[in-house]
């Protein structure tokens, strides 16, 4: 549905009948939640409440479903998202087959198209994670195909797209990248990292009309899933280009953004320690731009891509993966910045007033971050900047109370933290037992006092808070057998800290101080879910659902 207009300063709305979640606990206590404008002006019972009630206020009897703040995504891609959403969508699919007929849908539907793209493909479909060219020749041969998967850090092509990129068996590797090959040393149609740019130069580039269209399909999705706002885990801005940036400037200054947005500025991955001073001076003019455009969006943080991912053995470790028969290789991942480059970064960054959000999941790339973010604040003295580490896969144990002492975020993707093909299969093996069972530490980074914030990665997993909520403190795949072992022992998460981290903890990371909770004063930013979750066991999370989602006593998504 449509947005409603904004509410006055004189409107109020009274919400009786339901559970609350405040973002700390749940609760059945009976009082009614009065709402004024675009914040909570009590929270009360008695003839307290039956005085708004008597003064004409609108009465919202919620009958026993629960009222909590809104969901904050401390992590996502929403452009991205709403953009694969309007292409050749494969996050529906689980196996080959899937995957064939959705791109052969989207190829009748879409004649004319010179490339077929979109994306959100799993590795665990295929043998070993490896999608070949000869896959995607069998649905499309006559246009060239380029199709990044979930996690964005590898993209599946086919022969036409290889042949037009020139990449044959003598193309090297690019710094950074990596081209992936049979035996005979031919391409397969596997790219990953800097080495999807081979391709990915040549595809069709998104103008600006594009961008805003792909902002309001997301915007809508994520309200339907109970999101009032969340930080843009990638905003890049290139002089001369369209970009997310100007999207969500647009939809500010054009009224049609209903949302509460962080941007994390893209840190260039071919910055030199000579270049940081420019960079630091061009993304303050950018900040000042969010600034100026009013209250909704903001660009106050800087984005950090310190490694890649495990499954493709590019997540920066401390020890080596190991081969297929748990020998030692000569490979222990990327750093995509050097030292000199990320402290001097990181350091020039802090001192102009960003915080930085770290993408982070190997032990080596996390214990660099923290020693970067731990030197910043020794020479440019403590602050109330939220630095965060996103990912955090595999934490060192000696690593794990420094979150707490730096009060470094815990930015955790909670979705991907189960039993399943991509952990069991494409990176437990390649670990090893020990470092494997260490995976996704919530319980330990929690015991430690490491502040938590949740996120989802969409379009790298699902955007819906429910389901990361219910991994979270099941450490087990929505729809799993109850009698399955969770991952990691000692790891699951209370429903209430859970659901605290995707709310308040992100409100808080994403710099919307005056969000995520249910209290006098704070934004009327609120979510209805359609039962009481104090009704339901830990197995039955996901069986909830969103009723009503509102920004700023604003009405933004209603069931229909």
């Amino acid at each position: 549905m449509q947005p409603t207009s904004e509410p006055t300063a004189d409107q109020v709305m009274i919400f009786t009948g339901a559970t609350h979640f405040d973002g700390i606990s749940l609760s059945d206590n009976g009082s009614g939640v009065v709402v004024r404008g675009d914040a909570i002006e009590a929270i009360c019972g008695g003839s307290e409440l039956a005085a708004y009630v008597d003064a004409g206020g609108e009465v919202v009897d919620l009958a026993g479903k629960t009222l909590m703040p809104g969901f904050v995504d401390a992590h996502a891609h929403p452009l991205l998202g709403g953009l694969e959403r309007l292409r050749c969508d494969l996050t529906g699919g689980r196996t080959i087959a899937d995957y064939g007929r959705l791109i052969a849908e989207y190829s009748a539907r879409e004649p004319t198209v010179p490339w077929i793209l979109g994306g959100g493909w799993g590795m665990d479909a295929f043998p070993g994670g490896r999608p070949t060219s000869a896959h995607l020749d069998a649905v499309e041969s006559g246009r060239p195909v380029y199709l990044p998967n979930r996690d964005h850090h590898s993209a599946w092509v086919n022969t036409k797209a290889l042949q037009l990129a020139g990449i044959d068996a003598r193309t090297p590797d690019p710094a950074g990248g990596r081209i992936e090959r049979d035996t005979s040393g031919e391409p397969t149609g596997l790219l990953h990292e800097s080495a999807m740019h081979l391709v990915e130069h040549l595809t069709p580039v998104a103008d600006q009309d594009d961008y805003d269209a792909a902002l309001r399909e997301a915007q809508r999705f994520m309200h339907s899933l109970g999101i009032t706002g969340w930080q843009d885990a990638m905003v890049e801005v290139v002089a001369g280009k369209p970009s997310p940036h100007h999207s969500y400037l647009r939809a500010q200054q054009g009224g049609w953004l209903t949302a509460r947005v962080s941007a994390a500025l893209w840190w260039d991955r071919s910055m030199t320690v000579a270049a940081v001073e420019a960079e630091v001076a061009r993304m303050v003019e950018l900040r000042a731009q969010a600034r100026s455009s009013g209250d909704l969006y903001q660009a106050e943080m800087v984005k950090i891509m310190q490694d890649g991912v495990m499954e493709t053995y590019t997540a920066a470790l401390l020890e080596p993966y190991l081969d297929a028969c748990g020998c030692a290789t000569p490979n222990s991942g990327m750093s995509f910045f050097d030292e000199d480059v990320l402290r001097s970064s990181v350091l020039k960054l802090d001192a102009a007033g960003f915080g930085l959000h770290f993408h982070a999941l190997g032990d080596r790339a996390i214990r660099g971050v923290l020693d970067a973010i731990e030197l910043a604040q020794a020479t440019n003295g403590p602050n109330d900047r939220a630095h965060q580490l996103a990912h955090l896969q595999l934490v060192d144990p000696a690593d794990i109370p420094r979150f707490e002492k730096l009060g470094a975020v815990a930015n955790l993707q909670p979705y991907w933290a189960k039993r399943a093909a991509q952990v069991d299969e494409l990176t437990t093996p390649f670990l090893g037992t020990g470092r494997g069972a260490r995976q996704y530490p919530f319980g330990d980074l929690y015991r430690s006092g490491a502040p938590l914030a949740m996120g989802s990665d969409w379009p790298v997993s699902s955007a819906d808070p429910l389901d990361g909520v219910h991994v979270a403190v099941t450490r087990r795949a929505v729809g799993s057998a109850a009698g399955q072992a969770p991952l990691g022992v000692d790891q699951e998460l209370d429903l209430s800290i859970a659901l605290g981290a995707y709310t308040f903890g992100s409100s808080a990371a994403a710099g919307f101080p005056a969000s995520g909770r249910l209290r006098v004063g704070a934004k009327a930013d609120l979510a209805v879910l359609d039962r009481r979750l104090t009704d339901l066991p830990v197995d039955e999370i996901r069986s909830a659902r969103v009723v009503n989602t509102y920004v700023g006593g604003a009405l933004v998504y209603a069931e229909s």
